[in-house]
């Protein structure tokens, strides 16, 4: 259930971005910092579907964050989240990519470490009498 969660919260959320980015980029700059052109900016972008679709999808992604953490804690839930920016290829060079696979890995060995693979040691090195 929990891996089902961080795939829906990986995928909406960079859907999200995408749609809010190609729906401001669509929108256009801001030219003129008066109170009534703000105004009709903050309109047009409030009746822009892709940036509607955008808050929706953050919206299921938040949910489902939440969803998250009631079943597991912060330590496993943000870092295997981390996973949505290696979706994200606009702002993802390979060093950012690295280091979100590194944070992930981390993050599991951190949370659950008994499923690690251990390391096999002789009975003669850990033994007393050897000393």
């Amino acid at each position: 259930m929990k891996w089902l969660l961080v795939g829906i919260i990986a995928l909406c959320n960079t859907l999200g971005d995408v749609l809010n980015t190609a729906g401001m980029k669509r929108q256009g700059e801001i030219e003129d910092l008066r109170p009534r052109s703000v105004a009709a900016m903050v309109k047009r972008i409030l009746r822009n579907p892709l940036v509607l679709a955008g808050f929706g999808a953050l919206a299921v992604s938040f949910f489902a964050l939440l969803s998250l953490l009631s079943i597991t804690t912060v330590s496993f839930a943000v870092p295997a989240t981390a996973i949505s920016y290696l979706l994200e290829r606009d702002f993802c060079g390979m060093r950012r990519r690295a280091a979100v696979l590194l944070a992930d890995y981390a993050a599991q060995c951190f949370v659950a470490p008994n499923k690690l693979p251990r390391a096999r040691t002789s009975a003669a090195l850990v033994s007393p009498m050897t000393m």
